[in-house]
């Protein structure tokens, strides 16, 4: 999504420009020739990826000689750190200017990562307010022009302003969105969770942001329940719910952005959790809402905590006109007015644009 909008305002700043990328639909709508889907590249979690790593290593060779075949002016690393780090260093060796967007959380874990971001990378562009200042204590100056996911949700509301998912689905309560993230194995651990919970809340309609290809997996886990699943709709199902239930990621940014009190899920491999555990240091949230304002607006319910009974208690805090829910209004209100003044992607085009 944010590579798509930053190729849409490249393409707007400079009309010869020719993008070739890895990624998915939203680029290919934009223009850019895309050589690789990101499909194919979702390995999550440190079991997962270990298994993956032949079909991991066979896409960086392939990468690294398509890059080299192509000679471009500048590549564009966006996120995806354990890949993309990997392809700086090579970049760098071989001459080729490097910009990094989004950077690598490097604050939470990998701290000796800034040295080679530093050594690799010739102009990053964060999008967290705190990340300047971490930076700016390593000694390397970014670019900080705000979020682009303000940008999105801001000309989302615009376009949803009239938009009924409980007319469409004929609902007649508050709906509640279950948001149990975009990867099956995500889908696994969450979803059953948040479907438990939906049977004890009977005033609530509860409806769940589907991915187009999980299809089956959906019917499969509500077969018993009574609940709704939508697809590719996430930002009217947000601009329609009451609360949500929300697997951690960008998706906690994108509830708090629609002014959705909500509760934060995690449930990882536990393998993979231990290992995270013991390399992250000195933060103490998870949810990319609790990390922006620097405390705890949202309560995050993370692997054990993660149980029926939990969820439930923490639900029923933000349902009601609660001091709990008017609170998590107040503090997202705040969060916004970190996030930068909109237009964030053509921004940082256009700065891109002028540093190439």
């Amino acid at each position: 999504m944010h590579a798509s909008n930053l190729a849409k305002y490249l393409f707007e700043s400079d009309p010869q420009a020719q993008i070739r990328a890895w990624g998915g639909d939203l680029l290919r709508k934009q223009g850019a020739e895309v050589v690789k889907d990101y499909k194919d590249l979702a390995f999550m979690g440190f079991v997962e990826v270990a298994l993956n790593l032949k079909t991991i290593l066979n896409n960086l060779s392939f990468c690294k000689k398509d890059i080299l075949a192509y000679q471009p002016d500048v590549v564009i690393l966006v996120d995806y750190p354990g890949f993309n780090l990997r392809m700086a260093k090579f970049l760098h060796e071989n001459g080729i200017k490097v910009f990094y967007y989004i950077s690598p959380q490097v604050w939470a874990w990998h701290k000796s990562r800034v040295k080679n971001i530093k050594k690799y990378v010739n102009e990053l562009f964060v999008i967290l307010p705190f990340e300047k200042d971490f930076y700016a204590k390593h000694d390397f100056s970014v670019h900080y022009l705000g979020h682009p996911l303000l940008d999105v949700v801001l000309e989302s509301k615009k376009q949803l302003a009239s938009s009924s998912i409980a007319n469409d689905l004929g609902l007649q309560k508050p709906i509640i969105a279950l948001l149990p993230g975009s990867r099956k194995q995500e889908i696994l651990r969450m979803l059953p969770t948040m479907l438990n919970v939906s049977k004890q809340l009977p005033d609530y309609d509860f409806v769940i942001a589907g991915v187009e290809n999980h299809r089956n997996l959906y019917e499969s886990l509500c077969k018993d329940c009574d609940v709704k699943v939508i697809y590719n709709q996430t930002y009217s199902l947000l601009s329609n719910s009451y609360a949500a239930m929300v697997t951690s990621g960008t998706a906690t940014l994108e509830t708090a952005l629609f002014n959705v009190p909500q509760v934060v899920c995690y449930k990882g491999n536990f393998i993979s959790y231990l290992i995270a555990k013991h390399l992250i240091k000195g933060i103490n949230y998870i949810s990319l809402v609790n990390l922006i304002a620097d405390k705890g607006v949202v309560t995050e319910l993370i692997q054990n905590e993660m149980n029926p009974n939990r969820l439930l208690q923490e639900m029923q805090l933000i349902l009601g006109e609660t001091k709990n829910r008017q609170q998590m209004l107040n503090d997202y209100a705040l969060i916004h007015q970190n996030l930068g003044n909109g237009n964030t992607s053509q921004q940082i085009a256009r700065k891109m644009r002028e540093l190439i």
